[in-house]
């Protein structure tokens, strides 16, 4: 059998009549879609909804004593603690999730996140136990970012890893819309309760309603993720390396690589390109979604309900969007996408305070629309972009590297980054700053990175493969240069 060449030069062919992995048929393709889009939807309502109750009100209800920014800053910190975890799980359900399956690991994410996400509407406030509340809080906070940690990786692979290279950015952009979905649903809950209720109401106990909501949420998302099967890429691989393991232990006793060491050793380029990728994408999504509940209800003075409403209807109209950049990826590369995505973002920053300092809310509406409009032509290919930088037996453990050690740098202390300017500074300059260089870095990286459209995800070989092949090939080698000729008859 002839070699074929891969996106890494001639890939050596498979035995004779080795079977590849098997082709997901339509209906199960959409399922697969449908079930990664729910839960990924779920496990950001919980996320979300965390950050916009730090923004709105858990200043009051766990940090009493301090004026509003303070206690909004107190808040976010909560907050952003949150993400430091998200690197270890991560490494953790990117390790098991890369030896054992995805779809075992996003059952386990899914019900972790649901867990603290219901329990955190259970915390008693500082009125009630004091300094126990926010520690209680923070601690449900760890549990909710290890959680998505390794969520995300997990369920834009199941959905790469089905579909066909050429529509897999628009597949694996259906998951992408998990984000703006929760933040659309954790916002009109939110919206919906202060509409219903009056501050006070709200402040005192109304807020625990959309977190112990989640309960619900997750048997819906858990009961639709158990109907799909397992990646048939990560079938196929993990009985390749198993074949692998067995033929080492018996030549020389070696043991199976881990995942995440593998990938720092053999992708450690594709990480820091996954990482930097991620600066403007984290760090304006949260400035755009989160922060400016705060610097419009603490700093603007605006209602809850208005600043709220314009991040309704901005995700609203992100959710529509994820798909089409998604397409849009498809056709004409992952990088010029997400270029103009963050070279946008970059210079959007200063029009967008400028016009919330309107407080005019159609002006509001357009400076939180545009924003997301940018962030998703980022967001979007962003799936793709990071399923194809990886081999099939790493992939997991990659994909959630180069996004979850992002986040700790990014998202997590973006919120906290922009309420201490505005309060050291008294106006927004200095977050447009921020954010614009977070922009310069993400186009940086995207300079140095590979255009990844249009390759087959079974041609991304694990170097094991190849070092496995090279053995085997030295092994004959030298079995026919000693070979001892029969003497003359």
């Amino acid at each position: 059998m002839a070699p074929h060449t891969g996106v890494n030069g001639p890939q050596p062919a498979g035995p004779p009549g080795a079977a590849g992995p098997a082709r997901t048929r339509p209906a199960d393709l959409r399922r697969v879609v449908a079930a990664s889009l729910i839960g990924t939807t779920v496990e950001w309502y919980d996320y979300f909804l965390y950050g916009s109750a730090a923004a709105l009100v858990f200043g009051k209800v766990f940090f009493p004593d301090s004026d509003p920014l303070t206690g909004t800053l107190l808040s976010f910190l909560t907050y952003a603690i949150g993400f430091a975890a998200r690197p270890i799980g991560a490494m953790v359900f990117g390790h098991f999730g890369d030896r054992i399956g995805r779809k075992k690991l996003l059952v386990v994410s899914l019900l972790m996140m649901g867990g603290a996400t219901t329990l955190i509407g259970c915390v008693p406030s500082y009125a009630s136990i004091g300094v126990a509340a926010p520690v209680l809080l923070t601690t449900l906070r760890v549990f909710q970012g290890f959680a998505l940690g390794g969520e995300w990786g997990g369920a834009v692979l199941l959905v790469s890893e089905h579909g066909d290279v050429r529509r897999r950015g628009f597949w694996a952009s259906w998951p992408q819309g998990g984000a703006p979905a929760g933040n659309l649903i954790a916002v009109g809950v939110l919206s919906l309760m202060t509409t219903l209720q009056s501050d006070a109401t709200f402040t005192a106990w109304g807020w625990r309603i959309p977190f112990l909501f989640s309960a619900v949420l997750v048997g819906i998302g858990l009961w639709i993720r158990l109907s799909v099967d397992e990646s048939p890429l990560f079938k196929d691989a993990l009985a390749k390396a198993e074949q692998r393991k067995a033929e080492e232990r018996e030549q020389q006793g070696a043991v199976d690589r881990i995942p995440g060491l593998a990938v720092l050793r053999d992708h450690w380029r594709d990480v820091l390109v996954a990482m930097g990728a991620r600066m403007a994408e984290n760090i304006s999504y949260y400035v755009i979604t989160t922060f400016v509940l705060a610097y419009c209800v603490d700093h603007l003075d605006l209602g809850k309900q208005t600043a709220l409403n314009a991040v309704l209807i901005g995700s609203g109209i992100q959710f529509c969007l994820i798909p089409l950049f998604g397409a849009l990826s498809d056709r004409v590369g992952r990088k010029p996408v997400y270029l103009v995505g963050a070279v946008g973002t970059g210079a959007w920053a200063w029009a967008f305070f400028t016009l919330l300092d309107t407080r005019d809310f159609p002006s509001l509406v357009l400076a939180v629309t545009v924003g997301l409009v940018f962030h998703s032509a980022m967001y979007a290919p962003q799936a793709a972009f990071f399923s194809e930088l990886f081999a099939t037996r790493m992939r997991y453990s990659g994909a959630s590297f180069g996004a979850q050690f992002a986040s700790v740098a990014a998202g997590a202390p973006a919120p906290l980054i922009a309420v201490a300017l505005l309060k050291s500074y008294g106006d927004a300059t200095p977050v447009s700053v921020y954010v614009s260089l977070a922009a310069i870095v993400t186009v940086v990286a995207l300079l140095f990175a590979r255009e990844t459209r249009g390759r087959d995800l079974t041609d991304l070989r694990d170097p094991a493969d190849d070092a496995a092949g090279d053995a085997a090939g030295s092994s004959s080698v030298v079995s026919a240069s000693t070979e001892v000729p029969a003497p003359p008859a």
